[in-house]
């Protein structure tokens, strides 16, 4: 997953490279103009910043793409389940992952230390936009989506390709038993020395993936680290409620 040599505002996901007219990237955190502590490329309205920096950073960073903020299709995420099935660009709160056909939408969601995974049907040239945090994922939302996909656009899932962006990883998603019992042992292990259990969101939501047909040859999982890499994502585990929030879109020019 290289990052834009330019201004360092995007990782782009080698897996869709192949595919001539979409557009994918997971921001990063810089580039823009926020000041500390959104320092400096922050993408969230709700996250304590100046509007008027968040909204020129969402211009800098669709520009760096070559959309315009017009073009996309976002809200604000309740960590649920909820799939949104977008024919235009707008605001659609209370929905976790967005899935589209039309060209020149281009669906978002926004995260700091969530996972954010990407889909792409080059077939039906659906493509989707899914935030996983640890209820997502417990509510199987990848699925889901992927279910979605296939009953309004006709999607096979063995056709898509995926990317699992950056997000927190296993080493720094310390919990409690009240959230490890919702995942299967093959997600979690039991910290010892930091009495915790940790809980791999990447695997288990490419195990998702992988459950229900798509291809792990036709996956790609960020090796980044929100925590462990703060000084490229932001992290609201690390930095708190002042954290700024990235976005993951993807969607097809017309």
């Amino acid at each position: 997953m290289p990052l834009n040599s330019v201004i360092l505002s995007a990782a782009w996901p080698y897996v869709f490279q192949p595919f001539l007219g979409l557009v994918a990237a997971q921001s990063t955190r810089h580039g823009g103009v926020s000041p500390e502590p959104f320092a400096s490329l922050n993408l969230g309205l709700s996250s304590g910043d100046e509007a008027a920096n968040v909204h020129e950073n969402r211009r800098r960073f669709f520009a760096d793409l070559g959309i315009r903020p017009e073009e996309v299709a976002l809200g604000f995420q309740v960590h649920g389940d909820s799939v949104c099935i977008v024919e235009k660009a707008g605001v659609y709160d209370e929905h976790d992952a967005f899935v589209t056909n039309r060209p020149n939408v281009f669906v978002a969601v926004s995260v700091a230390d969530c996972t954010p995974i990407l889909i792409h049907d080059p077939k039906t040239q659906a493509v989707a936009a899914v935030h996983a945090g640890w209820k997502g994922t417990m509510k199987q939302i990848v699925a889901k989506t992927l279910l979605q996909m296939t009953r309004h656009f006709g999607t096979c899932p063995a056709d898509c390709f995926a990317y699992i962006g950056a997000c927190i990883s296993e080493c720094a998603f310390e919990v409690d038993t009240d959230v490890a019992d919702h995942f299967d042992d093959r997600f979690k292990r039991f910290d010892t020395e930091k009495q915790k259990f940790l809980v791999d969101l990447k695997q288990a939501n490419l195990v998702q993936l992988l459950n229900n047909g798509v291809p792990e040859t036709q996956i790609e999982v960020s090796p980044y680290c929100t925590v462990a890499q703060n000084d490229t994502f932001f992290s609201y585990r690390k930095e708190g409620k002042r954290s700024g929030r990235m976005l993951a879109v993807i969607g097809m020019r017309k």
